[in-house]
């Protein structure tokens, strides 16, 4: 697909209305009045404070939670509402509801340099549906769409596919960064080309090794997907994770690789315990002679050792996923040491994946990454090379 789209950069918005799909589905506290981490409303102000520099009426809007297409208090975006306001150090106005009555009076009477934010889009059963006349109601409050929520766009819903059908719909300077870096590293790397995958689910991961096959020089190989790999080229994995449908797949991309001439390598040990608990006893094992009473849990320190040599030697390292139960603090570890080793390499480095950005993040090795998406399921599909309907919806340049 053409990922060479049009930004806020490159067309008119000198005192027009418009309307920003952004990415505020924040984590909140559990009694859902403050917010734990306003990293994704901080993301979205660069293109806010651009949009005020052209003199713009702003109208926000994203999603919150799952509320399952019908108001809940308990995902309101009014915490969100009252944290942009003091980002900004202006009033953030909040609609009650997402295109009703509030919403329309409210956008109407908004003029050049104010903001509103819509109530969540996904009170309404249209958004995820993508329903034709839900999206033409956003598209009615607004003369321009601008998408800069990168962790939506592999979603056709109404807010990042149906309301491009009515409004000329551009990308924000969040997104524009995402895909001009994940481009750049994908398409013109600098070699040797380290990819680096983990997390559970090997299906997840197939395409992506798949759809780069032919431009890696390195894969690395940890978290539960390497058992599913390790198990059909004939390892021991006692309980470890195992997608047992994906087993013939895995050994055929594995050898296909080598035969490529690409350095595939897979988790050589591993900490192994008894239960899936975060307190549990374990010990090093050989990742392919694991008891059958045992499942692995984090990578082991040799492929600690041996995944950081490999990414300290790269030009370039993409990596998603975690090596282990990163939430475990026990089986942390390995997450960690890939962290770390990204951030002291040298190389160009985007990491993607919560478990990988908040290691990245919580280590304080931000700064020393070249790029963190703010896109889960949809970097996945970027590295994947599958097609993204709220970018391919935007205007090409």
């Amino acid at each position: 697909m053409n990922y060479k789209k049009k930004s806020i950069k490159d067309i008119d918005l000198q005192g027009k209305k418009v309307i920003v799909r952004c990415d505020f589905n924040v984590p909140l506290s559990k009694d859902g009045t403050g917010i734990v981490s306003d990293k994704r409303i901080v993301e979205t102000l660069p293109t806010i404070k651009y949009l005020l520099d052209q003199n713009a009426a702003i109208i926000l809007c994203s999603h919150l939670g799952r509320p399952k297409g019908e108001p809940n208090p308990k995902y309101t975006l009014a915490p969100v509402a009252e944290r942009l306001s003091e980002l900004l150090k202006m009033p953030v106005t909040l609609a009650k509801d997402t295109v009703g009555p509030d919403a329309q009076a409210k956008a109407a009477a908004l003029k050049s340099g104010q903001i509103m934010l819509l109530e969540n889009l996904r009170f309404e059963p249209g958004e995820e549906k993508n329903d034709p006349v839900f999206s033409k109601k956003l598209a009615d409050l607004a003369s321009v769409y601008v998408s800069d929520a990168f962790g939506t766009v592999h979603r056709a819903h109404a807010s990042t596919v149906g309301v491009t059908e009515y409004l000329p719909a551009v990308c924000g300077l969040l997104i524009e960064k995402e895909l001009n870096n994940m481009i750049a590293a994908i398409e013109v790397p600098v070699r040797p080309f380290v990819l680096v995958l983990g997390g559970a689910k090997i299906s997840d991961k197939l395409p992506v090794i798949r759809n780069l096959m032919d431009k890696v020089d390195v894969i690395l190989i940890g978290g539960g997907m390497a058992y599913t790999m390790i198990k059909s080229l004939g390892g021991e994995i006692g309980t470890s994770l195992c997608e047992t449908p994906l087993i013939e797949q895995a050994h055929d991309i594995y050898h296909e690789c080598q035969e490529k001439g690409i350095k595939i390598l897979l988790a050589s040990d591993c900490l192994a315990a008894d239960t899936f608990t975060a307190d549990s006893p374990y010990e090093i094992l050989y990742a392919d002679r694991i008891p059958e009473n045992k499942m692995g849990l984090d990578i082991g320190p040799r492929t600690r050792e041996m995944f950081s040599r490999e990414i300290a030697k790269a030009g370039t390292v993409v990596w998603n996923g975690p090596m282990g139960v990163a939430e475990f603090d026990a089986f942390a570890g390995g997450t960690k040491a890939i962290a770390k080793a990204c951030a002291e390499s040298g190389a160009a480095t985007i990491v993607g994946g919560g478990d990988s950005a908040a290691a990245v993040e919580d280590l304080g090795f931000a700064d020393r990454i070249t790029h963190i998406s703010t896109g889960g399921g949809a970097t996945l599909e970027f590295l994947a090379g599958k097609p993204l309907p709220g970018i391919e919806s935007l205007l090409d340049k």
